[in-house]
């Protein structure tokens, strides 16, 4: 990791609370020592255009005292003078400056030519009595050149400057603690609902029943909309989570019978000595289970395909031709059975996958002829690309209670289990639909049961 990368990564795992007050904090500095640094500089500038407008004045009449040849007039408080010649000597000065002239060599040779000097001595900090501000020109007197030297104390100027220093610092402090502090209690209840939403998820793992989160229901925020959004998975969870239960208990009570007539028919075969006719028909009672659980491990792995619609070819085919063929295999049945199949499919070609649609197809109309009564009419329609097929008979219908759960994985409308049939087609058909992307519903008409799918084409 770069040096540059470490402290962003060290900032990203500190707590939330802690980056936001942190951010406040950074930006509340930049934005006090931003201000300061104005109301600095505009004081200062007040100070020493003072300062200065009072050193140009004092120096201009010491010029012209010089050049009169007159007594050197008394400054404002705190100005001291000095006059030196042309080689630095002084020739004038006030009792408490020292024995020594005020500007440097490379001063004194710029002022001799021509160049007023104005420069500080001493600083701010540490707190000096010695800090001046010094401005030096040169004059003639007598036709010879002399530069004269005025200078004024700062100690007024800088005891101000340091004053406001420490009152901005002490009020900056102030601010950027509040802000801090604000900042912190801000966070912290706008992150609240959030903790709380998390404990409230975290019974979830917990094995906690029909855990929800305490949304309310006053406003319309972010965090309140999290808040749903979380309540919504939680009961997509617990949907999901329920039907995992009755899928393995269904499962487990589909391949237990199966299981079971095969060892009772193993037991009874080994007991005592059988004929080879008696063992044929064990053998073949054996076969029919062994069939049935194929059939429903098949069935089982079909829906888990469907599951995704990676899985799903689309291709041109005739709507007709594909209602045909998945009708075929059920014309012999219905025949035995004195009923009567009709099909009404439009002469369109249809971009769907008759691999898994045939099967559907021919899955409600096997049901149809298990369940129900009657003319079992199928329909096929096309509008704005999406077919709309429909199957119905004439039969009692199902019982109420059941169409809400009808496409569910073993779901019979029967009480018992051992009828015919795995419970998995109407599963199968949904499934189907969905990869296709449409949905399946049944209903009872009144004449019969009704199954309609609706798929995009």
């Amino acid at each position: 990791m770069t040096p540059a990368g470490r402290p962003r990564a060290w900032f990203r795992r500190l707590p939330v609370v802690t980056r936001l007050v942190l951010a406040v904090a950074i930006t509340m500095s930049l934005v006090l020592t931003g201000a300061a640094g104005l109301v600095y500089w505009r004081v200062k500038t007040a100070l020493d255009q003072q300062l200065n407008d009072d050193l140009t004045t004092y120096q201009h009449s010491l010029g012209q005292a010089v050049r009169g040849g007159t007594a050197l007039p008394p400054g404002p408080s705190g100005s001291l003078r000095q006059v030196l010649d042309a080689h630095g000597r002084i020739l004038g000065s006030s009792d408490t400056l020292p024995h020594q002239p005020l500007l440097t060599p490379a001063e004194l040779h710029a002022v001799m030519g021509g160049t007023s000097v104005r420069r500080d001595v001493g600083s701010l900090l540490p707190i000096s009595s010695d800090t001046l501000r010094l401005q030096a020109k040169r004059v003639s007197a007598g036709g010879q050149p002399r530069i004269v030297i005025a200078a004024v104390r700062r100690g007024h100027r800088d005891e101000a400057l340091r004053e406001l220093l420490a009152q901005l610092a002490f009020a900056s402090g102030l601010t950027l603690i509040a802000a801090s502090y604000v900042g912190y209690r801000t966070a912290r209840a706008a992150l609240r609902p959030v903790e709380r939403y998390r404990s409230g998820a975290a019974t979830l793992a917990e094995g906690t029943q029909h855990p929800r989160l305490d949304v309310p229901g006053d406003r319309d925020d972010e965090i309140t909309r999290l808040g749903h959004t979380l309540n919504h998975m939680l009961d997509r969870l617990e949907a999901a989570a329920e039907r995992e239960r009755r899928f393995v208990a269904d499962a487990s009570h589909e391949l237990r019978t199966p299981l079971t007539l095969i060892r009772a028919e193993l037991d009874v075969a080994l007991h005592r000595p059988r004929s080879a006719g008696e063992l044929t028909d064990t053998l073949r009672s054996m076969d029919t289970e062994v069939q049935r659980l194929i059939d429903l491990s098949n069935a089982l792995l079909v829906l888990e395909e469907l599951g995704s619609t990676d899985h799903l070819t689309r291709a041109p085919v005739c709507l007709a031709d594909l209602v045909d063929a998945a009708l075929a295999p059920h014309q012999r049945a219905a025949e035995r059975a004195a009923r009567v199949l009709i099909a009404e499919a439009a002469e369109v070609t249809v971009h769907v996958d008759a691999r898994w649609l045939g099967p559907a197809i021919g899955n409600l109309v096997d049901n149809a002829l298990r369940h129900g009564r009657g003319t079992i009419r199928l329909t096929a329609t096309v509008h704005e690309r999406r077919l709309h097929l429909c199957v119905t008979d004439q039969g009692d219908g199902f019982p109420p209670e059941f169409l809400p759960r009808a496409f569910d994985r073993f779901a019979r409308a029967e009480a018992s289990r051992t009828s015919e049939g795995s419970g998995l087609g109407l599963a199968f058909v949904q499934a189907v639909a969905t990869a296709h992307g449409g949905t399946a519903h049944v209903a009872n008409t009144g004449h019969g049961t009704a199954v309609t799918l609706d798929l995009s084409c």
